[in-house]
C-alpha cells in the first residue's frame, strides 16, 4: 500500500554552486511542517523544486512523493500540488466568480454551484461579480485560497501567504487556511514564528549563512 503524505527524501537545492537548503522530511495528511528562517536563506527553492517551477539560475535534487507517486519530472500541472504565495495573484481581467472557476479541473460539473458554493464557505457569497480589485487584502486572500482549493489538491505549500496581512486578518486567514486543509500534508515556508505555533506541527529551522 502506497504511502500516504508527502515525503521529501535527500531533497537539496543549491544557488549555482551555493548550497542552500536541504530536506528530508515525511508530511502525513493534516500535519503542517513549517521551514523557518530569515529572508534570502533559500526556503522558497524546496517549494519551487517540489512543484517544478525552479528557476534556471537554482538547481535541485532528490525526490518528492506524494501519496507514493514520484513528482520529479512530472509537468507542475500533473503534480496535484495547491501553493499560495504573499500575493493573492488573482486574474485582474476576470471576476471574483471567474476566478474561482478558473481552479477548476477541466471537465468539472456544475461549476457555477461550486463557485457559489466556495463563496459562501468563506462568507462571500454576494462577491461573485466583483472585481478583485474591490476587495480587501483578507478578502482577496480568501478568494485565492478558495482557487486553489477548487483545483483539489493533494498538497498544500504555503511560501509566507499570511506576510502581507496586518496582525488581525492574519490570525483570521491563517485560522481559516489551516482549516480548510486539515486533510492535506501542508509545507510552510516563513520567518514569523506566530505562523509555526498557529500551524502545530513540527519546525525545521534554516539558519542565516555566514557573515549575513
Amino acid at each position: 500500500m502506497a504511502e500516504r503524505g508527502l515525503r521529501s527524501e535527500r531533497v537539496a537545492t543549491w544557488r549555482g554552486a551555493e548550497p542552500l537548503v536541504t530536506l528530508d522530511a515525511h508530511i502525513p495528511p493534516g500535519q503542517v511542517l513549517t521551514v523557518m528562517g530569515p529572508s534570502g536563506v533559500g526556503k522558497s527553492t524546496l517549494l519551487a523544486f517540489a512543484i517544478g517551477t525552479l528557476p534556471a539560475a537554482f538547481r535541485g535534487e532528490g525526490s518528492i512523493r506524494l501519496n507514493g507517486r514520484e513528482l520529479t519530472g512530472l509537468p507542475t500541472a500533473a503534480r496535484k500540488v495547491g501553493i499560495l504565495f504573499q500575493d493573492d495573484l488573482l486574474f485582474p481581467h476576470l471576476t471574483v466568480a471567474g476566478n474561482l472557476a478558473f481552479g477548476l479541473p477541466p471537465g468539472t460539473r456544475d461549476r457555477r454551484a461550486r463557485v457559489d458554493a466556495a463563496l459562501r464557505e468563506v462568507g462571500l457569497e454576494d462577491f461573485g461579480p466583483r472585481d478583485p480589485a474591490t476587495l480587501s487584502g483578507g478578502q482577496k486572500a480568501r478568494v485565492a485560497l478558495m482557487r486553489m482549493l477548487l483545483s483539489a489538491p493533494d498538497a498544500l505549500l504555503l511560501d509566507e501567504p499570511f506576510a502581507r496581512l496586518d496582525a488581525d486578518r492574519r490570525r483570521q486567514i491563517r485560522d481559516l487556511v489551516f482549516s480548510a486543509a486539515r486533510a492535506l500534508p501542508v509545507v510552510m515556508v516563513t520567518h514569523d514564528r506566530a505562523d509555526a505555533e498557529a500551524a502545530g506541527g513540527p519546525v525545521i529551522e534554516i539558519g542565516a549563512k555566514p557573515g549575513s
